[in-house]
């Protein structure tokens, strides 16, 4: 199967660096991290990002570095704009580990946030969502901390916030929230909920934009509810599954 990977970063190392003024090494972390490309990455980077492509590590690029993000890539080699797609329009969800939720919201919260996350590519795309225990469940939903099991650990507070496999079976579509984030359904610290439906999108096939607009681009900044999907994350959703969805009603 096609499996998007989702990796984490070395925001830990990332950090050293910035804090010790030895910049020009963490950026390369940063860089091969981020960018599958031989050459330019720097400068590839700032394009992706709408910088000054002068291949200069300047302040705003590393401004940019700093930021707390989703640890996909920004450029996979051979792939196109979109990636895979589930061949069905009913998916399931589950939390791993029944009962283990983020240590700072109640339960009953998260399940609202993270039903509410789902329910924004729902209206976009036609999909349905269905909470289940099954085992087989296509999305399994968790929080976890460094190591957990997929070889992309997580780094602590900051850095890398949650991560997420493209549609396919197994792994395919499991989404893990980093625990030692302080995960909130408000404005202070990271929403959930806007996580949440960034990391679904992933889920679903789609991959990172460089619209500073998308709910899909790399790094997090708090968006409004009623307002989460721009015109080309609608766009998106629709030409990935749109095909699917005629077929399966028609």
């Amino acid at each position: 199967k096609c499996i998007l990977i989702y990796r984490c970063t070395l925001f830990r190392r990332l950090d050293y660096c910035f804090r010790n003024g030895i910049s020009s090494i963490c950026s390369q972390d940063f860089l091969r991290q981020y960018y599958n490309l031989v050459n330019d990455h720097l400068v590839q980077m700032q394009m992706f990002f709408g910088l000054n492509s002068t291949g200069v590590l300047d302040s705003e690029t590393l401004q940019v570095m700093q930021s707390p993000r989703c640890g996909v890539p920004d450029v996979e080699e051979y792939s196109h704009i979109q990636g895979t797609r589930w061949n069905k329009n009913v998916l399931t969800y589950r939390y791993c580990v029944i009962g283990r939720y983020t240590r700072d919201l109640r339960s009953s919260i998260v399940d609202s946030l993270i039903e509410s996350a789902f329910s924004v590519w729902a209206r976009a795309s036609g999909l349905t969502f269905v909470r289940t225990h099954s085992h087989n469940a296509d999305i399994m939903v968790e929080f976890v901390t460094y190591a957990h099991g997929d070889f992309y650990p997580f780094d602590g507070p900051r850095g890398t916030l949650a991560h997420a496999f493209g549609p396919g079976i197994g792994t395919g579509g499991d989404t893990h929230f980093d625990d030692d984030e302080r995960w909130t359904a408000g404005g202070a610290g990271y929403n959930l909920f806007v996580v949440a439906a960034h990391e679904f999108g992933h889920a679903l096939g789609l991959r990172h934009s460089r619209n500073p607009e998308s709910l899909m681009y790399p790094t997090y900044k708090a968006f409004h509810p009623t307002n989460l999907l721009s015109r080309e994350d609608v766009a998106n959703i629709k030409a990935l599954y749109s095909k699917l969805l005629l077929f399966v009603r028609f």
